[in-house]
């Protein structure tokens, strides 16, 4: 006998490579501005450290804002849609920014940038929440986030060399365009559930459907959103993906600049090796998302890699810029680990949030997650400048990853407390 729902077949083969390929490009048009930084941004429009991180961080502050009413819509609307209208918006103002000339404009450009992906996360993770079951998330989440990795790894090798070829101007143009195309992609090939897929065969429709409402039968729902938002679990969980959103923004939008600084190469060799780190990342959190789905834990396969992550940020510090190879081997460690945790976390955000709620409890965590991203991005670009050297941002980035890896203990394994239990059915 066949089991329920089996893996490797239409639904992986479909809409993973989709949900793939559109947070690949979201991640994309939001970090290639520190290559564009990096290859001549700054000295051209005459920018300080201090504003070439406001202009970077602003990014975070719509998409800040608008996380949690973008999922909302999403998970009571349509995933579909929002996908392609954003998806549309974000290829249109990321090739935007390659026709700026001043600051302010830039600002509000990435403002509006982060507004417009900001439901892509949380709305994916909605998405696959639809589609795939407990036992399958992990994975599913994992190929879904391993385009931040994925990207930033060859972002950082064509990037460098495309901005080499043309100019900073020009990436941002031929890289924004590609999602413009892809939103039409997008809404051609998915659905938003998977009773509405006329794609899918009876038996494998079938057996999905009756397994999803089985889960949801025995999960229980809040009584209400304020009584979701004040529960235990999504508190820690935001204050901790604020805490390692610290580390990984600040990590993938200085990075460029840090590996050109220590080498003295060009934007093309330097964005090379910084592409290394994310080579790292993106096989250990496939290997870690499979160990977590076949062991049916979570915690076990998050908090480990962010000790980890933080360690090697520290040791990264501790031997210094005058042993830069030594110092970047370190941070691949750093680099590799702090993105480990991300397929077991998303899957157990998820699970542990009352079913009702998911969705808004992943935006919820999410903007916890954009606030951080604004915090790393734009204190250590501020630290650096600051300061003259990386030391104060890379102790910061490497406490923030410790306290992060700490919190996670506390959440809980997976099962909400008697208290929070009440609470939501009160």
């Amino acid at each position: 006998m066949t089991s329920p729902v089996d893996p490797g077949r239409q639904r992986w083969l479909r809409l993973l490579p989709v949900a793939f390929v559109t947070y690949s490009l979201a991640y994309l048009d939001r970090s290639n501005f520190s290559i564009g930084v990096a290859g001549g941004m700054k000295e051209d429009l005459a920018l300080s450290g201090s504003m070439s991180s406001l202009i970077g961080a602003s990014f975070f502050l719509g998409y800040c804002l608008f996380q949690i009413p973008g999922t909302l819509y999403a998970e009571k609307r349509s995933v579909r849609g929002l996908i392609f209208w954003c998806t549309l918006a974000w290829g249109l103002l990321a090739a935007v920014q390659g026709l700026l000339h001043s600051a302010a404009l830039l600002i509000l450009v990435r403002f509006l940038l982060g507004a417009v992906e900001a439901a892509v996360l949380p709305a994916m993770v909605v998405f696959l929440a639809r589609w795939f079951t407990k036992r399958e998330r992990g994975s599913a989440n994992a190929i879904l986030i391993l385009g931040n990795p994925i990207t930033v790894m060859w972002l950082n090798a064509v990037s460098g060399y495309l901005v080499e070829m043309t100019s900073w101007r020009e990436m941002f143009i031929i890289e924004g365009l590609p999602a413009v195309v892809w939103a039409f992609v997008f809404r051609a090939l998915v659905s938003d559930h998977p009773s509405e897929a006329k794609w899918l065969n009876e038996p494998e429709k079938d057996a999905l459907l009756a397994e999803l409402a089985a889960e949801r039968r025995q999960a229980t729902p809040a009584s209400s959103f304020a009584a979701a938002f004040r529960s235990r679990p999504v508190v820690l969980l935001s204050i901790q993906y604020l805490l390692w959103s610290i580390g990984v923004y600040g990590l993938v939008f200085w990075l460029p600049s840090i590996v050109a600084a220590g080498t003295g190469q060009g934007i093309g060799r330097s964005g090379l090796l910084s592409a290394i780190p994310f080579g790292v990342a993106a096989l250990l959190m496939v290997l870690n998302s499979r160990m977590s789905d076949r062991s049916g834990s979570r915690v076990g396969y998050i908090w480990p890699w962010l000790l980890l992550g933080g360690i090697g940020f520290l040791l990264s510090y501790v031997v210094g810029p005058d042993h830069f190879w030594w110092a970047f081997a370190l941070l691949v460690v750093a680099g590799g680990a702090m993105y480990a945790p991300y397929g077991p976390y998303f899957a157990h955000v998820a699970e542990i949030l009352p079913r009702n709620f998911a969705g808004a409890g992943v935006g919820c965590v999410n903007t916890a997650g954009s606030i951080g991203g604004f915090v790393g991005t734009y204190l250590v670009g501020w630290l650096n400048d600051a300061t003259g050297s990386t030391a104060a941002s890379f102790v910061m980035m490497a406490s923030s990853m410790v306290v992060a890896a700490l919190i996670t203990p506390l959440v809980g394994s997976g099962a909400r407390s008697k208290e929070d239990q009440r609470e939501a059915i009160a």
